[in-house]
């Protein structure tokens, strides 16, 4: 009977997080049941030694984090699952209903820390012309043109799959190089467009589009055959099949790339977090390491032991 009343307990203050993430956070529906996922799973765990979510402590989160670990999650998945709990238990303690944060001292697991593959820039570049092949032929039509225009703003904007997915004509200002793009929880931020990107959009707006629209009242920027908005699913297929050989690119591999290029460029981290709509900084610090690697070699380059140092290394 003692663990009937942690059950229900656990089940309603699941069901009031969900609301707060739909209703005050806008979170998408994929994103809430994820999220209700990692919770019920900790639930479990607890439920386990006749606890409450309400009741967690730090052993009780690290306890579960091991026991992921020891059924084979990998470190990325677990991480996500941390990074989920705390924004549960940091709801909790805004809601005044906890008064310690079980997770507030618990790490990541290492590989959280690791950058994501990215293409090295001669890969990009060979995706890019094999669109741009088809969208600048004599005879391209509205699926090339729009397939082009999906790429450069995958790579030049750093968007994500799903905010493509849910672009509209009016969130474009090609007249001044940016888009606005609703990210996660329905947060908007402007992306800067480069010259590559406003050209392959202006050319599938006047060209592509027209053919593809089956209604005028349909405002989604990129569409199917059927004049219907593009799924994930189809993006990802479309950005595979452009894969330079040997590889099996993703569109967030697309999106990592551009943070990585533009930092190993010069970029610094809060200008990356911006683009990208990182809520948190410690997300972009991913990159850290390619910034440091930059600091790197312009000391080699300009400072005078540097130079002699990189001299006697090299011989």
């Amino acid at each position: 009977m003692q663990g009937q009343p942690s059950l229900a307990g656990n089940v309603q203050i699941v069901r009031e997080y969900m609301v707060y993430l739909r209703v005050e956070k806008g979170m998408r529906p994929a994103t809430c049941e994820a999220y209700r996922r990692d919770l019920e799973q900790l639930a479990e765990h607890v439920e386990g030694r006749n606890g409450l979510l309400l009741t967690t402590q730090q052993e009780d989160v690290s306890g579960f984090m091991e026991s992921l670990r020891v059924h084979g999650v990998d470190g990325r998945s677990i991480a996500r699952k941390l990074s989920a709990l705390r924004g549960f238990y940091r709801w909790l303690l805004m809601d005044k209903k906890i008064a310690h944060d079980p997770t507030v001292n618990i790490e990541s697991p290492s590989s959280w820390k690791i950058l994501p593959k990215s293409l090295a820039e001669s890969e990009v570049a060979e995706m890019l012309e094999h669109t741009n092949v088809a969208a600048q032929a004599a005879d391209a039509d509205g699926l090339a043109l729009r397939d082009h225009a999906i790429l450069e703003m995958l790579y030049g904007g750093g968007l994500r799959v799903g905010e493509i997915c849910s672009l509209h004509v009016e969130d474009l200002h090609l007249d001044t190089g940016r888009a606005q793009v609703r990210g996660k929880g329905d947060k908007e931020r402007i992306v800067p467009l480069g010259r590559a990107a406003v050209e392959a959009l202006e050319r599938y707006l006047s060209l592509g589009r027209p053919e593809l629209a089956v209604s005028i009242h349909e405002r989604t920027l990129f569409l199917s055959v059927r004049g219907r908005p593009l799924t994930r699913q189809w993006v990802w297929e479309m950005v595979r099949s452009v894969s330079p050989t040997g590889h099996k690119v993703s569109p967030h591999q697309l999106r990592h790339s551009c943070a990585t290029h533009m930092v190993e460029h010069g970029a610094d981290l809060r200008s990356v977090q911006t683009l990208l709509g990182h809520a948190d900084i410690a997300t972009t610090q991913i990159y850290t390491h390619v910034a440091l690697g930059r600091l790197k070699q312009i000391h080699r380059m300009h400072h005078p032991r540097g130079k002699r140092l990189g001299r006697e290394t090299e011989g």
